[in-house]
């Protein structure tokens, strides 16, 4: 019988080198460890009868060692990339759906971010809103923006984890707009999103400066670079949404610190799949929703 079949699965990494590293952490404890490589990553395995012991050594070396988040890690493969660009494309194929084949249904009084009915309870439409634009030009700026920072947000984060923070980042964004305008403000577009992106990059920034020990003003340098973005992108334009691009690009900021801290390894296959499909899930069950 091979390692691989006798011993538990203690970590996995995309990454060789950091699986032999924690391989040689738990030889110098006297453990005897095996690496091999499955469809999730490289595996670190250990005898059952070695796990606890095996934990406590990696932890241990955890604490002593902390890891900059994501910074160890290759980028995502390019399938994470193509997952990226189908929600794209997907993006623009609901705006056909919606403004051109069937344009006579109520989709906008349907889905959009009306602040009213958000805070009257409606909250699926922070996440509808996110499907829906007013007019081609509309649709592809927010198409080629997202094809841009949600393609490196999946590289980093790989694309189910990515895709569904940036949703939440978005939804948040649209939730906190609502709140803050109040009943008259209703508003339409995945650029909340699109900003939650960016947000969730300059939070990951922030949190890799952390872990390298920056202090001061330094550390919120991804977060004033993302506000420059902002600035340049989120502002063109007579009904331009700022407060909501602003919103969407805090909460993505949130959450890509939250995401810094709480997953600081990417995570695996199944991980990635089950996220990304929770992620479309919310979405179809929001226009469920909405369309009763």
């Amino acid at each position: 019988m091979s390692n691989e079949e006798a011993d538990i699965r203690l970590r996995v990494t995309p990454r060789r080198e950091r699986a032999e590293e924690w391989a040689l952490v738990l030889v110098a404890e006297g453990l005897s460890p095996s690496v091999w490589h499955a469809y999730d990553g490289y595996v670190l395995g250990v005898p059952p009868a070695e796990a606890e012991r095996a934990a406590a050594a990696l932890s241990a070396y955890d604490s002593e060692n902390p890891v900059v988040p994501y910074e160890d890690e290759a980028p995502a493969g390019v399938m994470h990339v193509y997952a990226a660009l189908v929600v794209v494309a997907l993006l623009l194929d609901f705006f056909f759906v919606t403004e051109v084949w069937n344009q006579a249904f109520p989709w906008i009084e349907r889905g959009s971010a009306d602040a009213g009915r958000i805070v009257q309870g409606e909250l699926w439409r922070v996440v509808t809103a996110l499907t829906l634009h007013a007019g081609l030009m509309h649709a592809l700026a927010n198409a080629i923006a997202g094809a841009i920072f949600f393609s490196v947000v999946c590289t980093t984060l790989g694309a189910g984890l990515g895709l569904s923070v940036v949703l939440f980042a978005g939804a948040g964004g649209n939730l906190i707009n609502a709140f803050v305008h109040g009943s008259l403000f209703v508003s339409i577009g995945a650029s909340t999103a699109v900003f939650g992106a960016v947000g969730v990059l300059g939070g990951l920034g922030v949190a890799r400066r952390r872990r390298r020990g920056a202090r001061g003003k330094h550390i919120w340098v991804p977060i004033a670079a993302g506000l420059a973005l902002l600035a340049m992108l989120g502002t063109a334009g007579e009904r331009v949404d700022l407060m909501g691009h602003l919103f969407g690009f805090l909460t993505g900021g949130v959450l890509g610190i939250v995401v810094a801290v709480a997953v600081p390894h990417r995570p695996g296959v199944r991980a990635q799949w089950a996220l990304g499909t929770t992620a479309l899930m919310l979405v179809v069950v929001s226009w469920m929703l909405a369309l009763q």
